[in-house]
């Protein structure tokens, strides 16, 4: 498998070619322009150690304010999809246990993401489907500032669906796929 270091490279050209390129967050450019995300890549396929990576990334983000959001990146574990949907379960339940629920949300990045009642192969997939599996870290402040300040936040999703079927599926994997090198 391919460096930590190679890893977080091709996940910083995914967002940048199809998070930001294809506007799928309006707030995510800012963000990485002034260097407030941290990646961890976690090589562990035990589930157990991936929770505690995760735990791990809820305290760097209790310690260091200046870090805006997370991306908890995968490179062995959760290759089924059904798989990672069960670690985002467990990873949801735990920001809850917790007590991050209202603190930190989490998004959900997978290479096969398929939302529930899709259509087989439908381009729509792709705002969701990264190069690894991974979990995202965000600052629930952080998405209400953001959101105050973006006209018609809650249409995005649905702007982001139509843009994808717009271009369609071979486009979409064109693009995803050429952030890995």
């Amino acid at each position: 498998m391919s460096s930590s270091q190679q890893i977080i490279d091709q996940t910083i050209t995914w967002i940048r070619k199809v998070v930001i390129g294809c506007n799928f967050c309006p707030f995510a450019a800012r963000t990485l322009q002034k260097h407030h995300v941290h990646y961890q890549v976690e090589d562990s396929t035990n589930t157990a150690f991936c929770l505690e990576a995760l735990l791990k990334e809820i305290v760097r983000l209790d310690k260091e304010p200046t870090i805006e959001t997370s991306f908890l990146i995968f490179s062995n574990a959760f290759q089924q999809f059904d798989d990672y949907l069960y670690i985002t379960s467990l990873a949801e339940d735990l920001l809850i246990e917790k007590g991050y629920e209202g603190v930190y949300q989490l998004a959900s990045f997978h290479p096969l993401y398929r939302f529930a009642n899709s259509p087989k192969n439908d381009a729509a997939d792709y705002t969701n489907r990264s190069i690894y599996p991974m979990l995202h870290l965000l600052r629930e402040s952080s998405i209400e500032n953001a959101v105050a300040h973006y006209e018609n936040a809650e249409k995005i999703p649905e702007c982001n669906v139509n843009f994808a079927r717009k271009k369609g599926v071979t486009f979409m994997k064109l693009l995803r796929d050429s952030c890995i090198n």
